[in-house]
């Protein structure tokens, strides 16, 4: 028994060596997904560091919600400027043909859905055929569109889709959900007679922790008229979303879950293109935290009020440097009366424009007067998921950067407001931020200079 024992093991020590080429030493696992720094493009990377989250000059309402504190954020690349009509319009044609390509399967035409895996196994539910380009002009297609719904007669009497049929479907977990204690204690678990926490719902079934968001997604495009009474606002309501003129302007119109969907989509086609030519993925996009914005709006200055320094709003030359509202009402006077195209004005040190005026934006974190006292001094961030159910003031989302409607103490880069999660205001839009993979751009390289001895 003990010889047959030992050939046993040799043999197994034998194929252990012929199938590895590492001669016994710690190599790690060979043929990994490649990966290095990838800038995006319209990307800017904002590198670590700490400054005095809250420090300016001014607290006109007396509010105390900045009250100043040293934070240490991690590298992170944001978008240079905030998001235009036409990026988020490739997100809503996007969701557009997603749902025109389940309307043509449900019809019977041939090449929208897919209903068999690469092994002829059936798909339940059938997936989607983005391969097969969608032809709305072709008399088919738009006959099967009209009778499933996506078509309605608009005001001139001729066919439009149904926007309100547009809505994006995805799947999420929530990492700080799944951390929490329940009932305040850690649930307990037997094993073999050892006894050992687990968090709720068990880490053994990661499916229990997985939520379902479903948001119409196209922007409310009478937010121009609602926002303000007694204006004439219907040509922004008609055009502003819609026509060229306004491509390269910053979406409007788009509450905070609808900001959260286009980061979802943003990364999962990233990733999928990533993913079909083998390479690694990286961190999703998501909304900035509030600490990440403001570190990213100083430009690396330290103590000043506004992304260009301070603490004046002008330049030598006595020209405006953001686009917000100059001189009790004087709108023009820095060169626009509501929204300006992107990157108008000159960026901050870090390259990104915008980050003062023009529309204010949205930020990841919840809205609470104590944030900066009860958040984590590495990397702050302060969530909560809000439920249908739950107290308005519960439901109140963090915006920055003041707008074009508002007047200069808005603008500046410590002033912090909020407004409802499902809302949407003809001044507010977003940019995102991707978390770096790693410590600092060019540290993932293994060299002799980075590699610790």
């Amino acid at each position: 028994m003990k010889k047959l024992f030992f050939i046993l093991a040799a043999s197994t020590a034998m194929l252990c060596a012929c199938s590895s080429s590492n001669n016994g030493e710690l190599t790690g696992v060979a043929n990994r997904p490649y990966f290095e720094d990838i800038d995006l493009k319209g990307m800017v990377f904002v590198n670590q560091g700490n400054y005095t989250m809250g420090a300016g000059t001014q607290d006109v309402t007396y509010g105390k919600t900045t009250q100043p504190r040293k934070m240490q954020i991690e590298s992170f690349f944001m978008d240079e400027t905030e998001i235009t009509n036409n990026e988020y319009r490739q997100f809503v044609y996007a969701v557009r043909d997603s749902v025109a390509r389940r309307i043509l399967g449900d019809a019977g035409i041939d090449g929208f859905i897919i209903e068999e895996d690469k092994y002829g196994e059936p798909l339940d539910p059938p997936i989607l055929n983005y391969k097969t380009k969608i032809n709305f002009n072709d008399v088919d297609v738009r006959q099967a569109l009209i009778d499933g719904g996506f078509y309605v007669t608009d005001i001139n009497h001729r066919k439009a889709l149904d926007v309100s049929k547009m809505n994006y479907e995805y799947y999420f977990i929530d990492y700080n959900d799944v951390s929490k204690k329940e009932n305040g204690v850690n649930a307990r678990a037997e094993h073999k007679g050892t006894s050992f926490a687990v968090r709720p719902k068990g880490l053994n079934n990661r499916a229990s922790q997985i939520q379902r968001e479903y948001v119409n997604i196209y922007p409310d495009t009478l937010c121009w008229v609602h926002d303000y009474a007694y204006s004439m606002n219907e040509d922004y309501t008609r055009n502003y979303f819609s026509s060229p003129a306004y491509d390269n302007y910053p979406v409007v119109g788009v509450s905070w879950r609808q900001a959260k969907a286009f980061c979802v989509w943003r990364s999962n086609m990233l990733n999928q293109y990533l993913e079909n030519i083998d390479y690694s993925q990286l961190n999703d996009f998501r909304l900035p935290t509030e600490s990440e914005w403001e570190f990213a709006a100083r430009g690396g200055i330290a103590a000043q009020s506004y992304p260009w320094g301070g603490p004046y709003v002008r330049n030598p030359n006595g020209c405006f440097l953001a686009n917000y509202e100059p001189l009790r009402g004087a709108y023009d006077d820095d060169g626009g009366v509501r929204t300006l195209m992107v990157g108008h004005y000159a960026p901050n040190d870090y390259g990104l424009y915008d980050m003062a005026g023009n529309v204010s934006e949205w930020c990841l974190d919840a809205y609470n007067e104590s944030t900066y006292i009860v958040a984590n001094a590495i990397t702050p961030y302060y969530n909560y998921d809000a439920k249908d159910d739950d107290p308005l003031a519960m439901k109140r989302k963090v915006v920055r950067g003041g707008s074009w409607k508002d007047q200069k103490y808005y603008i500046q880069v410590q002033t912090r407001t909020y407004e409802f999660m499902d809302t949407a205001k003809c001044y507010i839009g977003f940019r995102c931020v991707q978390p770096y993979l790693g410590r600092v751009k060019g540290d993932n390289l293994r060299t002799a200079s980075n590699v610790a001895r």
